[in-house]
């Protein structure tokens, strides 16, 4: 063992440890991701690797090494055969002008490629082929036309970063290096924060997938947010492009972004990817959570969002064999009764409204819709449940515990009505289902960040409310096996019947 005065640790380890608003990509999980390329790329001498992303350069320095090692009896001499490596087959994009210094440090071992402690001696200028070139935004309308940034929060002096990267601000990403690469791989930025707008921030990760696969390399993997799953902000064509796409031949999932990202938390997890030009099939799908590993191959596309858990899917097919409509088609809109998250009670009026952390009365004159809900028993469910993340990992609740709120009610947009009915025992009966470990693991399918809309529904099975439900019962009904029973209480938590909303 080597002392505590011996030991060097390798300091992108170090770097991917620490928590920024830059995700820094681990070597260990670099070389992961490297794995899923063929053994052979290693003895090509005429593959070209790229890093649209470089922060590290962890990704090229890490290719760097098998090559070296790959091509050792094609080029014996070792200068040689490093100057050809660096200057033929290994290039980067940086995202910023700090990343383009530590990628070549990582690379070239000096932030100068053509610097006197350069381990390439085959360059003639100072970049190499890691090349940075400050960028500015195309504004129109007052967001970026490429990538969507708003001028409000970007439009920034020479003094500062613009984050207007290269790759994705271009209509010929070709034309950046005027080659072809065989394999493109890298961790890229994944939002951009929406200045001045309510909206928080907008992802940016997919449109360097979308850039990436114009190039049409053989191979393309990269780790991005899993939020593109199930939902996301302007994801929807992203999305149906990755499932639809008989080319993404692995998928790796990891539920607990920390897991490979120490001490950062990413929303709804993390996965990598490898998307290769000449493969026609299914997926390799991988969840690692926790203690366990599944793999199984599947298509993409089963249902109309990603099922990330392979064990899910058996459940999925016994709950769809029933052709029960979907719960979410008797959800109401968002604002059902027109009233505005910030709405609070005014004390004057009969009506009970339940508003974001209180409950008072409101006058009828108030409420600008539904009306005709008011004297109804309602099932409300906060619209916004806080473990879509990685908090407190799994099990998890999924949703809050349920309201049921007697006529005359209404409720601000905080709330989605679950329900309404002429009969309490039908309200009731339905908070209860929404108790279910059964239910809210349909739920969970769908929702890896903490919004709860109504599309988090659809794999719920539209029952009738003149029973109460339980877990025994629904497990009962739809067949599913003790492997599958257990597995869903793995995931999904009892509720808490002391702490109401």
């Amino acid at each position: 063992m080597l002392s505590n005065a011996t030991f060097n640790p390798d300091v992108l380890s170090c770097l991917a440890n620490l928590s920024n608003d830059e995700v820094f990509t681990p070597p260990q999980l670099a070389n992961q991701m490297l794995d899923l390329l063929p053994a052979e790329i290693w003895q090509d001498k005429n593959a070209t690797f790229l890093d649209p992303a470089c922060k590290t350069g962890v990704f090229l320095r890490e290719a760097a090494k098998r090559l070296d090692a790959g091509l050792e009896q094609q080029i014996p001499d070792r200068q040689a055969r490093l100057n050809h490596i660096f200057t033929k087959q290994l290039f980067g994009i940086p995202v910023t002008e700090l990343t383009a210094l530590m990628s070549r440090r990582s690379l070239y071992c000096s932030k100068y490629a053509d610097g006197k402690y350069s381990v390439a001696d085959g360059f003639a200028d100072e970049q190499g082929n890691i090349r940075y070139e400050r960028i500015e935004h195309s504004w129109q309308n007052g967001r970026c036309t490429y990538c969507g940034a708003s001028e409000e929060g970007y439009a920034r002096g020479e003094e500062l970063e613009t984050h207007a990267y290269q790759f994705i601000h271009t209509l010929k990403p070709e034309e950046i290096f005027n080659m072809k690469f065989d394999v493109i791989i890298g961790n890229p930025p994944y939002q951009l924060s929406d200045a001045g707008e309510s909206t928080g921030s907008s992802p940016i990760y997919h449109t360097f997938v979308e850039q990436a696969m114009k190039l049409t390399p053989r191979y393309l993997t990269m780790i991005i947010p899993s939020r593109w799953f199930a939902g996301g902000k302007n994801l929807g064509e992203f999305r149906a492009t990755m499932l639809n796409d008989k080319r993404v031949s692995t998928l790796v999932d990891f539920p607990i972004a920390s897991d490979v990202f120490p001490g950062v938390k990413v929303i709804g997890g993390v996965c990598y990817f490898l998307w290769e030009r000449d493969y026609i099939g299914d997926c390799q799908v991988t969840t690692h959570m926790n203690d366990f590993s599944d793999s199984a191959k599947r298509p993409l596309n089963q249902f109309d969002t990603f099922v990330r858990f392979n064990k899910a899917i058996s459940i999925l097919e016994k709950v769809n064999s029933k052709n029960y409509s979907s719960l979410s088609e008797q959800i109401f809109a968002q604002k059902p009764f027109g009233l505005r998250t910030f709405v609070r009670p005014s004390g004057k009026g009969t009506i009970t409204l339940y508003a974001n952390k209180v409950i008072g009365k409101i006058s009828k004159s108030e409420i600008t819709s539904g009306i005709d809900l008011i004297d109804k028993w309602k099932v409300l469910t906060s619209g916004g449940y806080g473990e879509g993340g990685e908090a407190r990992g799994y099990p998890r609740m999924i949703l809050g515990k349920p309201i049921v709120a007697p006529p005359p009610s209404a409720c601000t947009e905080t709330y989605l009505v679950v329900g309404a009915y002429d009969k309490e025992t039908h309200a009731r009966n339905l908070a209860a289902f929404l108790e279910t470990r059964f239910l809210r693991f349909l739920v969970g399918l769908r929702k890896n960040t903490q919004h709860v809309t109504k599309d988090r529904f659809a794999f719920v099975p539209r029952l009738p409310m003149t029973e109460r439900w339980t877990d025994a019962k629904l497990y009962s009904i739809f067949g599913l096996s003790k492997e599958e029973i257990i597995f869903i209480e793995s995931i999904v938590r009892e509720i808490d019947k002391k702490n109401a909303n």
